[in-house]
């Protein structure tokens, strides 16, 4: 059973940790906590068995047509956290968009380390983000990854806090279903070499055309920020340097777009082989 429990106060000490927790990485790291906002995000997490700490409730939260909550407040996973019940005015304060259904949770933060990721038998495809810096980016490439069955998302040289609540938000659940781990770039090669995985990385310069490039086999796909790209370590660490093709004035794509259809192009093969 979950305690319960009824605020009202914007001052209150709850509230206030919550904003910080919102608002500083360093908090967060701290108190091994995160942010998630909102009904479906809060689903995914509960469905991949993370451990929510407390939920706060609007007191408007949307019913179904039998009288219940839309949210199961019964779900195993919910099982020991306290839930809080907020004013109008509480709720206004700590939910970041107004379409959240009600619900704003704190969730411990896993770990997240290259060695927590599981072995992949067959083919894994892994995503490489080294130093991207916005946290929508980020999200959409989670969500992407998602979508294309990648195995895991590695954040390199991480200079944006992966559980940065527009992260999350941005990857509408993506950040609880792919598995997500974060290294220096150093790290990150060491673990793709040894496990004979093939390090593919997007850059203009020497490069050949994504869709002449085979992926069928393990394939790390490596991305740099749009402004700098990959550093040289990566350059060199590569088993090919591939690019896609631009027909327009401008140079490059947004990071979450080119993921995009790097990862799809592995599938397609995949699905051709």
């Amino acid at each position: 059973m979950q305690e319960e429990l009824t605020i009202t106060s914007l001052q209150n000490p709850r509230i206030k940790a919550l904003l910080q927790l919102q608002q500083k990485s360093a908090v967060r790291r701290k108190e091994g906590l995160f942010v998630v906002e909102g009904q479906r995000e809060l689903m995914h997490c509960l469905e991949k068995g993370w451990h929510v700490e407390s939920l706060f409730l609007n007191p408007d939260l949307p019913t179904t047509s039998d009288g219940n909550d839309v949210l199961d407040l019964q779900h195993p996973g919910l099982y020991g956290c306290t839930v809080y019940r907020v004013s109008e005015a509480v709720y206004g304060k700590i939910a970041y968009r107004g379409s959240t259904e009600g619900v704003v949770a704190t969730v411990h933060t896993p770990s997240h380390r290259l060695a927590d990721l599981k072995p992949v038998n067959g083919a894994p495809l892994y995503v490489i983000l080294e130093g991207v810096e916005k946290p929508g980016n980020m999200g959409a490439v989670l969500r992407s990854a998602d979508a294309a069955g990648a195995d895991a998302v590695i954040v390199c040289d991480a200079v944006t806090d992966i559980f940065n609540p527009n992260l999350i938000r941005a990857s509408l659940g993506g950040i609880f279903s792919v598995p997500v781990a974060t290294a220096t770039s150093q790290e990150c090669i060491a673990f793709l070499k040894e496990r004979g995985v093939r390090i593919l990385t997007a850059q203009l310069q020497d490069s050949e055309l994504y869709y002449d490039t085979d992926m069928t086999g393990p394939t790390a796909i490596v991305m740099g920020t749009e402004s700098t790209g990959l550093t040289q370590q990566w350059r060199e660490a590569a088993d090919a340097h591939i690019r896609i093709p631009m027909l327009g004035i401008l140079d490059s794509l947004n990071v979450s777009v080119s993921a995009a259809i790097l990862m799809f192009e592995a599938v397609r093969q995949r699905q051709n082989a």
